[in-house]
């Protein structure tokens, strides 16, 4: 007997396309699904079982990945996903990607998406997308880390720093809010993502910095989608303060540059 598909809720690019069957989940493949399934693979054989293990693609243009239980958060996020041992659990998880992905090797003729890549590239490939919905938690802890459609060869120090806009979170206040618990100190929780990560003195020093970059990359990957007419798109932008919102929040990090580096440096 066939085990009855269950809808999986979350996200934007792939809302209702995401199914669970048993032990297995189904979705839109990436178009670069086979080096991403060899990367994940590759992943497993040196020990990080934190992510979902391909099983195959099907004829219709999806894949199948192994189903990893545990609690995600979606929007407005709860306060169990936003404690200070949640954030420092998320830095640990990280810093195993990375670890394990130094000893794998990408496939660089593969058509890996630039949407939120590190510009400057790199040969670690990087999730690039690990925001709370992304994130599969067990007993307070983050365990294991879901949709890598976004992933890509980077610098660690980036995917660190995408990591920090969605999970410290690097956001004025005012857009904090939408979705954040309130009350979250970010200069003390940045630090706490970094010392749960490990992260040595020099990238300590350059992350706020790549935090304005990255901002600046998820900014333009917005206006790609608004430009090409996606409704998604255009409706979160419009619910969530529009332009506006974008420039006071860049101009918020820029002013709060020193208090971050000084809070992860001392």
């Amino acid at each position: 007997m066939t085990a009855e598909k269950e809808a999986l809720v979350g996200g934007m690019a792939n809302a209702g396309a995401v199914f669970r069957r048993g032990a297995l989940v189904e979705r839109p493949a990436p178009r670069n699904a086979r080096a991403l399934h060899a990367c994940l693979l590759a992943l497993k054989e040196r020990g990080f079982d934190a992510a979902p293990t391909p099983v195959g693609l099907t004829a219709d243009g999806r894949e199948r990945l192994t189903f990893i239980p545990g609690d995600v958060a979606l929007p407005p996020y709860p306060d169990w996903a936003m404690t200070d041992a949640a954030l420092e659990s998320v830095g640990i998880l990280l810093r195993r990607l990375h670890e394990a992905a130094a000893d794998v090797v990408v496939d660089t003729r593969a058509e890996w998406p630039r949407d939120l890549a590190d510009p400057e590239g790199g040969t670690v490939l990087c999730h690039n997308d690990v925001c709370p919905d992304n994130v599969v938690f067990r007993d307070g802890r983050a365990a294991a880390l879901i949709d890598f459609d976004l992933a890509a060869p980077g610098r660690p120090l980036w995917d660190i720093a995408m990591t920090a806009r969605q999970w410290v979170p690097m956001l004025d206040p005012v857009s904090a809010a939408a979705v954040h618990p309130p009350g979250l100190d970010v200069p003390a929780r940045l630090r706490i993502l970094a010392d749960g990560y490990g992260l040595p003195e020099e990238g300590r020093a350059e992350l706020p910095g790549v935090v304005e970059q990255a901002t600046e990359v998820c900014r333009a990957f917005v206006a790609r989608r608004v430009a090409d007419g996606d409704p998604v798109y255009l409706q979160a932008l419009a619910e969530r303060g529009g332009w506006e919102r974008w420039d006071r929040l860049q101009t918020w990090l820029a002013d709060h540059r020193e208090t971050f580096t000084a809070a992860l440096l001392h």
